[in-house]
C-alpha cells in the first residue's frame, strides 16, 4: 500500500484518479476479507460514488480536501449515518445511526471515502478481536495469530491494503495495540483533542479516538483533519493544528524510560527489539535517561475499576426497550430487561458489567472506586515529575508478540495484563504513538508525551521510522 499522502498528491495531480484508487481497494477486500474478516460492512457502491464525486471535482480544479480520494475503514463503534453501527455485538447488530460521528464528517469534509465499517472487540471490550459477535479477525501478517484489539478490524484492513488508513477508539491501548500487533503506526492523541461525539461509549473519561496508519506521516496528516473543537462535545478542547506540515525528524532529545515499564513481564526479544531502537536513538544524538514512577504498579487495577465502572453505567441504556436487541415477549419488565441483556450480550460485555457495578454498589464506592480515583490523580502528578526532566517517555508498546486465535481467550486475566503498558497513558490523558520497532515486524515502541505534545512525539517518532 502507497502513502495515504503520496496517494492523496497523484490523485490531485492526475497521475491516477480516486476511482482507480477505491476500485484496488475494493479488490484487495475482496480477496483477503474471506481469511481476514477485518470488516463488518463494506460500503462498496457508496465508495465509488464519492470517488467520482472527488474525480469531477478535480477535473473541475476545485479543491477536494487534505485526503482526496483517500479509502478510509472507520471502526464500527463510530457513528455513520444511514450505516450500520454494531459495536461488534449482537444487541446493535441492525442498528443506523441518524447522524455521523464529528471525526466521519472531517474525514468526508477533507475528501477521505468511508469504505466501510471494520470489526473490533465487542463494545470495544478487548484486546484481540476475537470477542465480536461476528466473528474473530485475524492477524494479516500471520493469519494464525490475533491482530490485536480492540480495533483489530481497523489495523488488519490497513495492512492488508483494505483502506489506506483507519481510525479505532483507544480505551486502554486499543488504537496502540493493534498497531503494534500488525506492525503499523498508531496514534492515541491527548483526551479531548479530538470529539468523541459519535463514538459509542464504552469508558467515557478514558475513550479517545486515534488513526491507524502505515507511516508517521500519515498519522500527522490524519491527525490534522479529525481533530479540532467540537461544540458537540463538551470535553474537546483543542482548535486544529498543522502537525503535518510541521513534522520533522527530531533526535537531539532527552528521552526517558520508566523503570517501572521495562522490568517483569516484558518478553526478552520484545525488551532487546525496544533496547536496539533506543540506542539507534542514542546514537542519533538523544539524551537517554532512566526515570521512575513508583505508583505505575496500581495503574492496571485502578484502571480495571475505573473503565468497568463507566462501562457498567453507559451500557445500562441497552435495555430492550430504548436501544439495542430485544428478546420481543411480551413478559413483566425485568423480565425482559433479565433476557434482552443475557441474550445480547457476549461474556467478557457482561464479565465488566458485573464486575463495574459491584465497585460502584453501596458500601464498596469507597473501597474501590474512590480509591481508583485518587491513584489517577498520584499517576497524574508523577508523571508531570517526569515530564519536567525529559521531552518523552519511551516504553515497549505490548510485553509480548501476538499469540495464537484462542490461545489466551479462556484467561480475562492475562489479557488484562496485556495492557499494563498502555493503560497509564489513558488515565493520565497523555498523547501517546507507536511504530514498529522495524519493517514487518509486530512489536511496537511507544512515546509518550505530556499533554498536548503532539508535535513533539510526532516529530520523534519520525525520527525513529528513518532508522527502521
Amino acid at each position: 500500500m502507497i502513502e495515504a499522502w503520496k496517494t492523496t498528491q497523484k490523485i490531485k495531480n492526475g497521475e491516477t484518479t480516486s476511482t482507480e484508487v477505491v476500485e484496488k481497494t475494493i479488490k484487495k477486500i475482496e480477496d483477503k476479507e474471506p481469511q481476514i474478516n477485518a470488516y463488518i460492512t463494506v460500503e462498496k457502491e457508496k465508495a465509488l460514488e464519492k470517488a467520482r464525486e472527488i474525480d469531477r471535482l478535480i477535473e473541475k480544479n476545485e479543491d477536494p480536501g487534505m485526503l482526496a480520494g483517500i479509502p478510509v475503514g472507520m471502526k464500527d463503534a463510530i457513528s455513520t449515518a444511514k450505516t450500520k453501527t454494531t459495536c461488534g455485538s449482537k444487541t446493535l447488530k441492525n442498528y443506523k445511526p441518524p447522524y455521523d460521528a464529528y471525526v466521519v464528517e472531517q474525514i468526508k469534509n477533507a475528501g477521505g471515502i468511508i469504505i466501510g465499517k471494520t470489526n473490533c472487540d465487542e463494545f470495544c471490550m478487548g484486546s484481540t478481536t476475537e470477542t465480536s459477535y461476528f466473528g474473530a479477525t485475524k492477524n494479516p501478517i500471520n493469519p494464525e495469530l490475533v491482530p490485536g484489539g480492540s480495533s483489530g478490524g481497523s489495523a488488519a484492513a490497513v495492512k492488508y491494503g483494505g483502506a489506506s488508513i483507519a481510525l479505532g477508539s483507544d480505551t486502554g491501548g486499543s488504537v496502540r495495540c493493534p498497531a503494534a500487533f500488525c506492525s503499523l503506526v498508531g496514534l492515541k492523541p491527548t483526551y479531548g483533542h479530538i470529539s468523541r461525539h459519535g463514538l459509542v461509549a464504552y469508558a467515557s473519561s478514558l475513550d479517545q479516538i486515534g488513526p491507524i496508519t502505515t507511516n508517521v506521516k500519515d498519522a500527522a496528516l490524519t491527525y490534522d483533519v479529525i481533530s479540532g473543537k467540537d461544540p458537540n462535545d463538551p470535553t474537546s478542547t483543542k482548535s486544529k493544528q498543522n502537525h503535518y506540515q510541521n513534522l520533522k525528524p527530531e533526535t537531539e532529545v532527552t528521552l526517558g524510560i520508566p523503570k517501572e515499564l521495562m522490568e517483569e513481564g516484558i518478553n526478552p526479544d520484545v525488551k532487546n527489539k525496544v533496547k536496539n531502537k533506543i540506542s539507534d536513538l542514542e546514537d542519533q544524538g538523544a539524551n537517554i535517561k532512566t526515570v521512575s514512577i513508583p505508583s505505575l504498579e496500581y495503574a492496571l487495577p485502578a484502571y480495571c475499576i475505573i473503565s468497568m465502572s463507566e462501562a457498567s453505567s453507559n451500557l445500562a441504556r441497552y435495555d430492550g426497550v430504548r436501544y439495542g436487541y430485544t428478546t420481543g415477549k411480551n413478559d413483566d419488565w425485568n423480565t425482559v430487561y433479565k433476557k434482552t441483556r443475557a441474550q445480547g450480550f457476549g461474556d467478557e460485555v457482561k464479565r465488566r458489567i458485573i464486575l463495574g457495578s459491584y465497585a460502584l454498589s453501596a458500601g464498596y464506592y469507597d473501597r474501590y472506586y474512590n480509591k481508583a480515583l485518587k491513584i489517577r490523580q498520584l499517576l497524574k502528578k508523577e508523571f508531570e515529575k517526569a515530564f519536567n526532566k525529559v521531552d518523552a517517555l519511551i516504553a515497549p508498546t505490548m510485553p509480548y508478540k501476538p499469540f495464537k486465535i484462542g490461545e489466551k481467550i479462556d484467561d480475562p486475566l492475562s489479557l488484562y495484563m496485556g495492557d499494563a503498558l498502555n493503560v497509564p497513558v489513558n488515565m493520565i490523558g497523555s498523547p501517546s504513538i507507536t511504530i514498529p520497532t522495524s519493517h514487518n515486524e509486530p512489536v511496537g515502541i511507544q512515546i509518550i508525551g505530556n499533554h498536548h505534545q503532539e508535535q513533539k512525539i510526532l516529530n520523534i517518532a519520525y525520527a525513529m521510522e528513518e532508522t527502521k
